[in-house]
């Protein structure tokens, strides 16, 4: 792996529709509260700066919530923690890597026209980007976010075997499918409260404390350009399930992307204690 691929940033100084249903789709999404601003943090065990970003970002998610419950203002903001792998190589594996998280990080790499990987870089909306240590950074990036309104998905979850949790999905978009290609309705299973000691590499003696640790992502439905935010979507997906699966621990985010990555809609679920 070339060494720029392992750098580590820490605190520094189809069918259209008619222009009727377009103005009907934007009367509705400003009637409708905007939704949360997704938050996908790229790191690494194994990346020395990357403890302090899921600091950062778990207080912000906190700080969100609390102001949310509260009625304060500022935008509500859904983090997802993706592990990447090309740090596994350097004296730690994180067990919680995964080479689909690298794709999805180099992806993104290619939409933002950026120059290489790096950890930890935060992606804001699947638009704007920032390293993940700079949190006054990051907290301007989310206040510029664009807003869409929450899918209005309503969602059951069982478990037909002992290692599987079933997830099904109905209900509409709320938000205009914008730019070429359609988009993709996805859900992220993740697991928060994972405590890991660290032996090896740039963390070795620490014990790291990960939140919203992604484990599964899945592609509930596509969905054609141009839809519109009344579009009813429905999908079901089934997440394999680990070893030491405690639902009290996890939960689920449903997003709407589209072909550029930028996205579109974020919904939260948390997970019934008796799944």
């Amino acid at each position: 792996m070339a060494p720029r691929l392992l750098a580590c940033f820490g605190r520094r100084g189809g069918a259209t529709a008619s222009a009727p249903d377009e103005q009907e789709d934007q009367q509705q999404q400003q009637q409708v509260a905007p939704g949360p601003v997704l938050l996908e943090l790229f790191a690494s065990q194994g990346c020395g700066a990357s403890p302090e970003a899921d600091a950062v970002a778990a207080r912000l998610a906190q700080d969100s919530a609390a102001q949310q419950e509260g009625g304060g203002g500022g935008p509500a903001v859904v983090v997802l923690a993706f592990h990447v792998d090309y740090w596994d190589h350097s004296g730690w594996k994180d067990p919680f890597a995964s080479s689909a998280w690298t794709v999805r990080q180099k992806a993104y790499v290619e939409a933002l026209r950026l120059d290489t990987l790096f950890t930890p870089q935060v992606v804001v909306q699947g638009r704007a980007h920032c390293v993940g240590t700079e949190q006054d950074a990051l907290a301007q990036a989310v206040r510029d976010a664009p807003r869409y309104p929450a899918p209005a998905m309503k969602a059951t979850f069982q478990r037909p075997n002992p290692t599987t949790l079933q997830a099904s999905f109905t209900g509409t978009l709320r938000s205009r499918v914008e730019g070429a290609g359609g988009a993709s309705v996805l859900v992220a299973l993740y697991e928060s409260g994972l405590v890991t000691d660290c032996g090896r590499g740039e963390n070795k003696g620490k014990s790291l404390l990960n939140d919203h640790v992604v484990r599964r992502l899945e592609k509930v439905a596509a969905v054609r350009e141009g839809a519109s935010a009344k579009k009813s979507v429905s999908g079901t997906v089934q997440f394999p399930l680990w070893d030491g699966f405690r639902a009290a621990k996890c939960g689920v985010v449903l997003f709407v992307q589209n072909a550029a990555l930028q996205v579109l809609g974020v919904q939260h679920f948390d997970l019934p204690d008796n799944v």
